[in-house]
Parts: C-alpha cells; structure tokens; sequence
C-alpha cells in the first residue's frame, strides 16, 4: 500500500481555479463599460485610434477592479461569512486564501496603472491610479462612514466615465456629469437598500449599514432617481438642439432610458438589488430597453 505522502502532487481541483476566476469577479467588468460612455457621446467612436484608446482604458479598469476586488474580499472575508450569500465568495468560502488573493490584488493594480502606459496621457493614468486610492480608502476606513460611503461607490462610477473622456480628450458636459453621479448613486443606494432587506442582522454583515434606515435609502434612491430623469431630458434636448436633425433621436431615446430607470427600480424592489450586475446581465427586458436606447442615441450622435 503507498502511501499518501509518496504519491505525486495532484493538480488543483478544478473548483480551486475557478474560484481564483470568481474572485476577479468577471461579471463586474460590465461596469467598466462607462469609459465608452463619453467618446461614444462625442462621436469619435468610428476613429479606430479613438477606440483603440477606449479599449486600453477598458482593459486598465477591468485589471484595477479586479484588484480592489480581490483586496476587498480578503479584507472582508470574515464579515462576509455572516451574510447569507456573500459567504459563498471564494475567500469567504475557503476556496482561495486570504494571502493568496492579496498578493494577486496588488498584481492586478499594478498591471491596471501598467496598462495606461499604452496611451500616451497622463491623465488616463491618473484616473485609474485615483480610483484605486478611493477603493483602498474605502476598504480601509470610508466604508464604515455614512452617506460617505455612498459617495465613494458611486465615485468609482464616475471615474470610469471621465477615463474614457481622458483616454480620448473629448469634452465633457455638465448634464453627462449630472446624469453619471446621480444615475450612480441611484445604483449604489439600491444596492445598499437591497443588502439591508437581505441580511438578518445588516450591521453584523456591513457596519455602516447599522446607520441606515430602509426609508433612508429610499428616499436616496428616488430623488437620485429623479434627479437622473431630469438631467438626461435635458441633455437629450441640449444635444437635439446641436444636432439640428429632422427625425428626434435623441428625444426618443428618453422614452427606454426613463422606462430602463424604472424597469431596475421595479426589480431591485423584488430582490437582488445587491448585485446590480446580475440585474443587469440576467433581465431581458432591460437589456431590450438598454439596447433600444444605445441604438437611438448612437443614430442621434451619428447620423
């Protein structure tokens, strides 16, 4: 009989690689897909170097998210094992160690910032190195203090939308500014509201969250909601009168951008708001208005 420790290494169970691939959390790079945002706005999408700018920009954020992911997780690791789903997160789970993916976050955001190097601005690089000042911040003190805690997710958001401006230097307007902060924190709050309705003891699990009452996040939720709606009609009638076009693209795409707000407010309601990825990714409806609304404001831009 041999014995166990004459036998050959095994390779790695397979669910142990997979779990280090749940731990970058691949599903999230969809919200990187904001530094598209401000060329695709200014129409410079069709110029290959401008999109080759963007994808660079794309790859930087989809590396440093990743990092602060794995940082995070591993911070965490002990809280997210009082939450119901949260403790079935790689780390949380055992699955991957707390050592291991601290020395794959700090990997990850190296390569992020050495990516940037790609695209000669600086400004690019500031962006993605700001972001990752923010995300340790938060990791490490400003997720513990209400309201800004809020603030500082929905910042990541906004980070991501002015890299892309960066990335390419086009101009920013004030309503893409208004409507990415508050459509951000209209995200952010209905994660926060969803995480408090899910958890048994919301202060056990996040600590901040014990600060929060439901009504609260509500009522952020809906005037950052509302104040969303405003600004994109404004800054759809703003581009309509530039673009002095003979069919309204861009006031017809009001109508599935406020119905697409409405659509993720309706299911965040009926759970699931914690991870708006999985929202986002997983309702047909939504992705049918999202996509109705691209292709009318992409008519708009560029027809």
């Amino acid at each position: 009989m041999v014995r166990a420790a004459d036998e050959a290494p095994s390779a790695p169970p397979p669910r142990s690689r997979l779990a280090v691939v749940r731990l970058l959390r691949p599903k999230q790079w969809a919200k990187n897909l904001l530094v598209f945002a401000a060329p695709a706005a200014a129409g410079v999408l069709d110029n290959g170097e401008e999109l080759s700018k963007s994808l660079v920009a794309f790859v930087a954020f989809c590396l440093a998210a990743s990092g602060t992911y794995c940082l995070n997780d591993a911070r965490d690791a002990e809280a997210d094992r009082q939450h119901p789903t949260k403790r079935h997160r790689p780390v949380a789970s055992g699955h991957v160690g707390e050592g291991l993916a601290r020395q794959l976050g700090v990997v990850l955001l190296a390569a992020g910032g050495a990516v940037t190097l790609l695209v000669d601005n600086l400004w690019l690089f500031a962006s993605v190195a700001g972001y990752v000042v923010m995300m340790t911040a938060y990791t490490h003190g400003l997720k513990r203090v209400a309201v800004v805690d809020l603030a500082v997710v929905a910042s990541g958001f906004i980070v991501r939308a002015l890299a892309g401006a960066a990335a390419t230097e086009v101009p920013v307007s004030d309503w893409f500014l208004i409507v990415t902060s508050f459509g951000s924190l209209f995200m952010v709050a209905g994660k926060r509201s969803s995480e408090f309705e899910e958890a048994d003891d919301p202060g056990a699990h996040r600590e901040v969250l014990g600060e929060y009452s439901l009504d609260f996040l509500h009522m952020v939720r809906s005037v950052s909601a509302g104040v969303t709606l405003l600004a994109y009609t404004l800054f759809a009638f703003e581009r309509a009168d530039l673009a002095d076009a003979t069919v309204p693209w861009f006031e017809l795409s009001i109508v599935p951008f406020v119905l697409a707000i409405l659509r993720y407010a309706l299911r965040a309601d009926q759970g699931g708001g914690s991870a708006p990825e999985e929202i986002v990714l997983g309702d047909r409806p939504l992705q049918v208005l999202g996509a109705l609304w691209l292709a009318l404001f992409a008519l708009g831009v560029y027809v």
